[in-house]
């Protein structure tokens, strides 16, 4: 692939996860994966451009007010913690994109399923269930570098916890704090990897995608062809990434 149509490929994938309330955490990590050799490097930068796209979509959420905070704090009350220990895990190479591949098809798995609901009733969780559900989704966000909105966004509407537009601002924001943590925890262990020439230009790319994607999310659009597209993208590079690292066969 040439290098300018890298930017590009991220400018559009920030631009489809923002419309749905996602960071595009787990399709960056499956593209890094592909040309950049060094696993820190790959971790750090996805959880970098999280927090860049996800910053633009939480900050549209609170000035539409679709932002509660009574509804939304026990997601995160453990979940940060656990992310940021969870990025100084120290693991090794073949560990870690063995745990990223198991990731992205569990993510792929939890859209799809979403996808086939027919039903959509709302109903609550109780607190300790969301605590869970917080906890667990930010340890995995902090060990892989996916900011767990893939997750956690499809988890909820299966369930049934809110309207739609409601558990996208709550995945926008469960993103940018766990990939805060995250990176907090990535400097705490001293794998913090960025090189800066590739940084900037991936940043101006999803910077722009995040911002158009954030304002298509607040228009309530129909997203079910993206999230398939997304699933698609990631089921297969999760594939990948098992077979590849776990019996060295490429596909």
């Amino acid at each position: 692939m040439p290098e300018y149509g890298i930017p590009i490929i991220f400018f559009l994938i920030a631009f489809f996860y923002a419309s749905v309330g996602f960071g595009g955490g787990s399709s960056y990590l499956a593209l890094l994966s592909l040309f950049l050799t060094e696993f820190q490097e790959i971790r750090t930068l996805a959880l970098f451009l999280n927090l860049i796209v996800v910053s633009i979509g939480t900050f549209l959420f609170i000035w539409n007010d679709v932002f509660k905070w009574r509804w939304f704090w026990p997601f995160l009350i453990i979940s940060m913690p656990l992310s940021f220990l969870g990025a100084q895990l120290q693991l090794s190479e073949k560990m870690f994109f063995l745990v990223l591949g198991c990731a992205l098809l569990g993510a792929s798995f939890f859209i799809v399923a979403q996808l086939l609901q027919q039903i959509k009733t709302q109903r609550p969780l109780k607190m300790y269930k969301k605590i869970i559900i917080g906890g667990g989704i930010g340890l995995l966000s902090g060990i892989s570098g996916i900011g767990g909105g893939i997750f956690l966004s499809p988890t909820l509407n299966l369930v049934g916890w809110k309207d739609a537009r409601i558990v996208a601002a709550l995945a926008s924001i469960f993103i940018f704090c766990n990939s805060l943590a995250g990176l907090g925890g990535l400097i705490a262990s001293n794998t913090f990897s960025l090189k800066m020439s590739l940084t900037l230009q991936l940043t101006v790319a999803v910077a722009a995608g995040g911002t158009l994607g954030s304002f298509t999310a607040n228009k309530k659009i129909n997203t079910r062809t993206i999230k398939l597209f997304t699933a698609i993208l990631i089921a297969y590079v999760g594939l990948r990434l098992i077979l590849l690292h776990g019996w060295e066969f490429n596909i």
